[in-house]
């Protein structure tokens, strides 16, 4: 008898099929290029490396130490980061939860109870028995037999929302130190227009010396006064608004890596301590949806979908689960522990949907469209991408002609500016004209301040629109697509 259910046992299990399909990963876009106007990268020395990847740590291009420790401190103090890693710890254990599911489930119970039987209970016989207690105690064992691979799609499922949260961390990781980055460079922005400002100031207040001296002498007017007064107020009201971006991004920062603001102060930044870097490795398309984290989420909850469907399928075919239990029966305590009490039960069990009013039909044609949808999402995400790269080299190469066009306009406002006070110290020209040539100084070296930030925050930007450099490289990198 052992022997005949150990084989009809043996036979079920190799008999055993997983239902549903098997997922593949769908084909990345026949594209070569992101944008051919662009992949060639700015008209400078600044050069794209198209088909190279990103290796290690990419901010270290910038060649900045200050803001090589504030990402450290960043990324073993932000919150954010913290999360994620925990829902990836959650995800882990969810697929033990699944796996488990698979194997004997072991339970040992007990039960105390009084009972008394009815009279004629045992037919029209003249005896009762009287109330009673009993008690029992012992193991039970069931074990599902996935004959239909249900639970296998659900271990499936299970392993690919755990990737999904394993790429989630890799965009947390990633977002958070082109956050950083971008906010130091915004607060070395921020002080280098103050300090511009603050030079701008300076000179108007000399104008309007200059001004006072001339009426003083007789040369000057009450309007040339005014106007030299007036300049002065103009350029003093922009300073608030450079101290507010200066504040902003410190406090910024400061929340970044896990601090409050009132606790933590970044290093002085200044754009001089960032080096452009000269080559941008920017990875092929095919690549690049191998390599984007929001792609392999996209294509992790893709995977979670396509089994989702075989869960649906099983649930509509039979289930069978073996189960065996082993008990002592007494009617005292410590008859349990008495051998001649023993008894056991074997069983299996098998259940077979047959009416369910649509729902488990129902349940599959939801998975099956879910799956399709994340299909559409994943597809729209790929394009998504290389929409965001394309925009990011554009953004390049214009950044290069506007930091170009606004060094010659500073060059030229200040050479103009020179040429306004001498001519106004020789008593050729007016105090307007002086005025006027600080204006377009005042501009250009505010506007060259913000060409050269921008040009560094967009290269910031490409790095982050290419996947970064992943914290933890995912397992499928080296594995096959298919479960």
């Amino acid at each position: 008898m052992k022997q005949i259910s150990l084989s009809l046992l043996s036979a079920l299990l190799l008999s055993s099929c997983t239902l549903g399909p098997d997922f593949l990963v769908p084909a990345p876009p026949a594209v070569t290029t992101y944008n051919a106007k662009t992949d060639a990268g700015p008209p400078d020395d600044q050069r794209i490396a198209l088909g190279q990847r990103i290796q290690g740590d990419w901010w270290a291009g910038f060649q900045s130490p200050p803001l090589d420790g504030v990402i450290k401190e960043a990324l073993s103090g932000n919150q954010d980061v913290e999360a994620a890693r925990h829902r990836m710890a959650e995800a882990e254990e969810q697929v033990n939860v699944a796996e488990g599911a698979l194997l004997p489930q072991v339970a040992l119970g007990g039960t105390a109870g009084y009972q008394k039987y009815g009279r004629s209970l045992f037919g029209p016989l003249n005896f009762t028995v009287p109330p009673f207690a009993y008690y029992t105690l012992g193991p039970a064992v069931s074990f599902p037999l996935d004959l239909f691979g249900g639970e296998r799609r659900r271990i499936e499922q299970r392993q690919a929302l755990l990737e999904y949260q394993g790429f989630e961390l890799d965009a947390a990781y990633q977002s958070l130190t082109a956050h950083v980055a971008a906010e130091a460079l915004a607060l070395a922005s921020a002080r280098a227009q103050i300090e511009a400002l603050n030079g701008v100031i300076a000179d108007d207040e000399r104008n309007v010396g200059l001004v006072q001296a001339a009426i003083t002498s007789g040369s000057g007017t009450q309007v040339q006064l005014v106007s030299a007064q007036s300049q002065l107020a103009e350029d003093r009201a922009l300073l608030p608004d450079l101290r507010q971006q200066e504040a902003v991004a410190r406090h910024a920062l400061a929340i970044l890596v896990g601090k409050a603001p009132a606790e933590w102060s970044p290093p002085e930044f200044a754009l001089a301590d960032f080096t452009l870097p000269g080559e941008l490795p920017v990875a092929l398309p095919s690549e690049l949806v191998r390599r984007r984290p929001d792609i392999r989420a996209a294509e992790a909850q893709l995977h979670a979908t396509s089994a989702a469907i075989g869960i649906a399928t099983a649930n509509l075919y039979p289930n069978l689960t073996l189960t065996a239990n082993v008990t002592t029966q007494a009617l005292t305590p410590g008859g349990l522990f008495n051998s001649i009490n023993n008894a056991y039960a074997l069983a299996a069990n098998l259940t077979q949907p047959i009416f369910s009013g649509g729902r488990l039909s129902a349940e599959r044609r939801a998975a099956i469209e879910n799956y399709k949808a994340s299909l559409a999402t994943y597809r729209q995400t790929i394009l998504t991408a290389f929409g965001d790269i394309a925009d990011r080299l554009q953004a390049l190469s214009n950044d290069a002609d506007r930091l170009h066009a606004q060094a010659a306009a500073a060059e030229t406002a200040s050479r103009s500016l020179d040429l306004a006070r001498r001519s106004f110290e020789a008593g050729n020209s007016g105090i307007l004209d002086v005025i006027d040539a600080e204006r377009r100084n005042a501009q250009a070296q505010l506007g060259l301040a913000r060409a050269k930030a921008q040009r560094l925050m967009d290269t910031v930007q490409l790095y982050l629109a290419l996947g970064g450099s992943p914290v933890t490289l995912p397992a499928s990198e080296d594995k096959p697509d298919t479960p």
